[in-house]
């Protein structure tokens, strides 16, 4: 090992150092002043942050004997990561106060997901992704039965748990076929092996490529492997599903490119069919079956699905127009997914959470600021222009036209109509409907004034996406 290694993993290396001094001092901290927990996470964050800056190499490295890779891709997904687990940590703190539950091992698990991110987003071998997924996994099963007198969430948490130990096996079992036929189980090694010896694209690899689709497809949450999504969206505490709704899912697009594009971009005649098919069912259940959902929860965790659905298609089309487009539709939904479920948190009060629809009845007159931010926010996920989701949506299926398949483009466009409906349905909610509950929102300052920044950055960002998508476009070609 060499100074090199050991700065370029800096960010992950510090984290953990701050993830133990926090750990201990919690240890000091009582229940009534638990809030220096949180700012002492909120602290660790910024640091991570400033190693991440400053650490960052000026070229893409291959480290730790081929197992870290340090390359634009991992510095802006690590840096995002980093910016929504401290945006979900801030969301989190009021809800959690007034309803018992702000211990220190929200942020203990928070901060030990976050380092489980961190080295997906920079492994360059199968074993590597593997362990930084089951980091990011154990910290999921306990964040969401953290209201431990809650059934719901120890149903959600165990239903999680279970199918999460079988997508795991299903993962090591495809890794060890990867392995047996490729000799390696590093990313650049098996791209070469595979170039060198077209004998190896057979039907034991393509057997393990199954298993590793399966394993992507459970970590994004697609069809059909979607079934624990919706249960843990609805069952965990709103925080907590903020947490899985945003920063997990740039893990979740590193596993597929490092994966996909990496490691095994020479079979994309074998994997895009798996893919297409995941991704179109996704499309379709997702928007489908979020139009009869009544817990709003419920209803974004489908409509993630339908989500999943466009990133999968962009990835399918295995080029860099549609990995440029697959980073520019992850970012912009979480930014909005994020201020969703932010607004979600600030309706919802000590022994109150607004789950339901019908609990955004009449929010224009409680709050007409916040139901504007939810507007626009909704506008977004739906698509809407001049809105950041209405960009992804086009960038999505510019890609997927410009690789010569206009049916699947159709059916995007078809698709993201029937999901515009239930989006729209909350508008009409919050603006058309006499309101049932006029209790004033209760958050403190510094949230109220981070979540309109969230609202307002969907429309910044629709009315400026040049500077990202030239960003994302970079990072993509920089990835050959």
């Amino acid at each position: 090992m060499t100074l090199t290694d050991y700065m370029s993993a800096a960010p992950e290396m510090t984290l953990l150092g701050l993830i133990c001094v926090v750990l201990i001092a919690d240890l000091f901290v009582d229940d009534e002043n638990r809030v220096q927990t949180f700012w002492m996470s909120i602290a660790a964050l910024a640091i991570t942050m400033w190693t991440l800056l400053t650490t960052a190499p000026a070229e893409s490295l291959v480290l730790f004997d081929g197992s870290y890779v340090s390359d634009p891709l991992s510095q802006v997904l690590k840096v995002t990561a980093v910016g929504f687990v401290g945006i979900a940590l801030m969301y989190g703190r009021d809800y959690l106060r007034a309803n018992d539950l702000h211990k220190g091992e929200f942020y203990i698990l928070a901060l030990f997901g976050l380092l489980g991110m961190m080295i997906m987003i920079s492994a360059n071998s199968l074993l590597t992704m593997y362990l930084g997924l089951e980091t990011l996994a154990l910290s999921l099963y306990a964040l969401v039965a953290i209201d431990r007198n809650n059934v719901t969430s120890a149903e959600s948490a165990m239903k999680y748990f279970v199918l999460g130990a079988i997508a795991s096996g299903a993962l090591l079992y495809g890794i060890s076929w990867v392995y047996g036929v490729t000799g390696t189980l590093k990313f650049d090694e098996i791209a070469m092996a595979l170039a060198a010896n077209p004998a190896l694209n057979s039907l034991p690899l393509w057997f393990g490529l199954a298993f590793l689709i399966v394993g992507i497809s459970f970590k994004f949450g697609a069809v059909p492997f979607h079934m624990w999504l919706p249960d843990v969206y609805q069952g965990a505490r709103t925080p907590v599903t903020l947490y899985i709704a945003s920063a997990p899912k740039l893990a979740a697009l590193a596993f597929t490119l490092r994966v996909l594009t990496d490691g095994l971009g020479g079979l994309h005649d074998v994997w895009a069919d798996m893919i297409m098919v995941v991704a179109v069912m996704s499309l379709l259940v997702g928007n489908v079956i979020a139009i009869a959902q009544t817990n709003i929860k419920r209803m974004l965790g489908y409509s993630t699905i339908a989500h999943v659905g466009f990133i999968l298609l962009a990835v399918f089309c295995g080029n860099d127009k549609g990995n440029s487009a697959a980073l520019f539709y992850t970012l912009t939904y979480i930014v909005a997914a994020a201020g969703a479920f932010g607004i979600v948190i600030l309706l919802s009060r000590r022994g109150f959470d607004a789950e339901n629809l019908s609990d955004f009845k009449g929010l224009n007159a409680r709050s007409p600021w916040f139901a504007l931010m939810m507007m626009f926010l909704m506008f977004s996920l739906a698509g809407v222009p001049p809105f950041i989701g209405f960009f992804g949506k086009l960038n999505v299926i510019d890609a997927v036209l410009s690789s010569g398949y206009p049916g699947l483009a159709i059916l995007m466009v078809l698709a993201s109509v029937v999901g515009a409906f239930y989006y729209l349905r909350v508008i009409w909610y919050m603006y058309f409907e006499q309101a049932e509950d006029m209790a004033v929102l209760q958050s403190s300052a510094d949230t109220r004034l981070v979540l309109s920044l969230n609202g307002l950055a969907v429309l910044a960002l629709g009315i400026i996406p040049g500077w990202l998508w030239t960003l994302c476009t970079q990072i993509a070609l920089s990835m050959r």
